[in-house]
């Protein structure tokens, strides 16, 4: 039966659940941020050095939420030959929404169609930037729960990040990211450490229901996030502490005790400075620091400071970015790939991180490290938990296919074409005039979409949205023969393998649906 879960599956409760695969999408096109200085008339190295942003990917009037996501959700289950029967929970997090009352994950059912699967649960999730780490939780959650009927989750994570003429449009950008959820994952969640702090606030929020662009308070918003971060740390300290106490330490956490750190990233500049505010928590916390030799050497100035007084404070942001600049390099710098070369993604952008990070050690490097994750949405909801990656780093176990799947994001990123700033211009300007308009067909071309894409064909007067998908071509891999390929299961982890694979007949041909 469609949807039903192999009774193979029915057994002992699931261990390690986390992350199994993921898929990453980003547009085709991106703006360089040194010619977006020049074309605004700023100051060089407002962007590229203030902001710490090199490129921003952005999408043109063919690309929706419903596109993106249509996209990685569809590389994701070719690339790891998965039918979507084996799919029990599909989730999206996003902030991009076209329509108030039907989700994206409706839109992504008419992937399963061909398979009969519609025992999948799960809608869309909503908080800014903090949606997607919502719908991940609640995919950890189904499958360790009673509710688990043996098969995987998927969970989505895609925005479009633009912004009206002014300061803030650099920090646009857009994306998808889909990860696979399930049981002996090479990225397992550490169960009880989830530090999360909820507030009020209107440091950034959308309440123009026909506009994509946000209304921004950039001070304060800067303000919840490092707020934020203050109170997840805490708490998850706490929380760790609790847990090394009943095993009988009484050792003191602390940044080293992370091999790795991955933050939400508006921009790259904020990234560093709050790997930075860490170190002050260490610094502040510590009952006694060594301020003569060691990471706090120099630093007995702000043994007294107040962090609710310290978030503007350029002194100690100074003195604690130089201090805490060998731990950025080694633990954080490597996750900004995504973040530098595309920009801000909204709910994707702490897992394109995630996948930076991944896609620039080997296995044998992230074997067993401790990856914390700080995630944050404005209005604002915040969490910093934490992962665990397997020790088993061997060649062909699911951290080797992990590594080896996501390879080739320098190589994407590097075939994307470069548009100038005026181009840019016209594509922002032909959005917010076609933004949520009935009867319309998109302007711009087909041909400038990565082979494989799906994209807007039309809105009728209805506003239903129509969609197609750009057929591969020869320059890449074909997908289809990927996933009809007996050697494919060679590229895939282990317990996909198990997995019947999809049909692929539409992997090389153009494909309409509609919403």
């Amino acid at each position: 039966m469609p949807g039903s879960a192999p009774v193979s599956y029915l057994g002992p409760w699931p261990t390690d659940v986390g992350i199994i695969a993921i898929e990453l999408y980003f547009p085709s096109q991106y703006v360089d941020q040194a010619e977006l200085e020049e074309f605004d008339g700023v100051l060089s190295g407002k962007y590229t050095v203030g902001l710490g942003q090199a490129r921003m990917g952005f999408c043109s009037d063919r690309e929706d939420i419903n596109s993106l996501c249509l996209t990685v959700v569809q590389r994701l289950m070719e690339r790891n030959a998965l039918s979507y029967d084996s799919i029990g929970r599909l989730e999206v997090g996003t902030e991009t929404i076209i329509d108030k009352s039907k989700s994206v994950k409706t839109v992504l059912m008419q992937l399963f169609e061909d398979s009969g699967n519609t025992d999948v649960e799960g809608i869309d999730t909503t908080n800014a930037c903090y949606g997607g780490t919502a719908a991940l939780f609640n995919a950890v959650n189904w499958v360790e729960s009673s509710s688990w009927d043996g098969r995987y989750a998927l969970v989505v994570a895609g925005d479009i990040a633009v912004y009206a003429t002014g300061s803030a449009r650099p920090t646009g950008g857009a994306g998808a990211v889909a990860m696979l959820i399930g049981p002996n994952a090479p990225l397992a969640f550490e169960r009880g450490l989830r530090g999360t702090h909820m507030q009020h606030a209107y440091d950034f929020y959308k309440p123009d229901m026909v506009s994509e662009y946000p209304v921004v308070d950039g001070k304060l918003s800067i303000q919840c996030y490092l707020s934020a971060l203050d109170r997840c740390y805490s708490v998850y300290r706490n929380k760790i502490h609790a847990q090394w106490q009943r095993e009988g330490s009484d050792k003191c956490f602390s940044l080293e005790d992370f091999g790795f750190l991955v933050f939400h990233s508006p921009y790259c500049k904020l990234v560093q400075k709050s790997l930075a505010r860490l170190m002050l928590n260490d610094f502040l916390s510590h009952p006694n620091p060594d301020t003569e030799t060691g990471p706090f050497t120099g630093l007995e100035a702000f043994r007294d400071v107040q962090p609710e007084d310290t978030y503007f404070d350029r002194d100690v942001e100074k003195a604690f970015m130089k201090a805490s600049t060998d731990l950025f390099e080694r633990k954080t710098k490597p996750s900004l790939l995504i973040s530098s070369q595309n920009g801000n993604m909204y709910t994707p952008s702490v897992y394109g991180c995630l996948a930076s990070l991944i896609a620039q050690h080997t296995p044998s490097q992230l074997a067993g490290q401790r990856i914390g994750v700080f995630s944050y949405g404005s209005g604002f909801a915040a969490t910093l938990y934490s992962l665990r990656v397997t020790q088993d780093h061997t060649p062909g176990s699911s951290l080797d296919k992990l590594v080896l799947s996501l390879s080739d994001l320098k190589t994407r990123l590097d075939s994307r074409k470069k548009v100038s700033p005026a181009v840019f211009s016209e594509n922002m300007k032909l959005r917010e005039e076609t933004h949520h308009l009935a009867n319309y067909v998109p302007q711009s071309s087909v041909e400038d979409l990565f082979p494989g894409t799906w994209y807007l064909t039309r809105v009728d007067d209805k506003h239903r949205r129509e969609y197609a998908r750009r057929p591969l071509d020869d320059d890449l891999p074909a997908e289809s023969e990927l996933v009809r390929s007996s050697s494919a299961t060679e590229h895939i982890p282990s317990p996909l393998k198990k997995m019947p694979r999809i049909p692929a007949a539409t992997a090389g041909s153009e494909v309409v649906i509609s919403n």
